[in-house]
């Protein structure tokens, strides 16, 4: 796979990484919060992961 297409792949990973946050926010979440906080909790370890595995790259947040 070629970096550029892991990178455009990983902007979509942040902006729906943003949209979770967005529902993380929104009141009556009820049970689901606990989802949704797991989702984030993945994508940050997989963008983690990322980072490692390109250092080199300027990754946002």
């Amino acid at each position: 796979m070629q970096l550029s297409t892991l990178q455009e792949r990983l902007a979509i990973v942040l902006a729906k990484r943003e949209s979770l946050k967005k529902l993380l926010e929104l009141p009556g979440n009820g049970t689901l919060r606990i989802d949704i906080e797991s989702a984030l909790a993945e994508l940050d370890e997989l963008i983690s992961d990322f980072k490692r595995t390109f250092p080199d790259l300027d990754i946002p947040a």
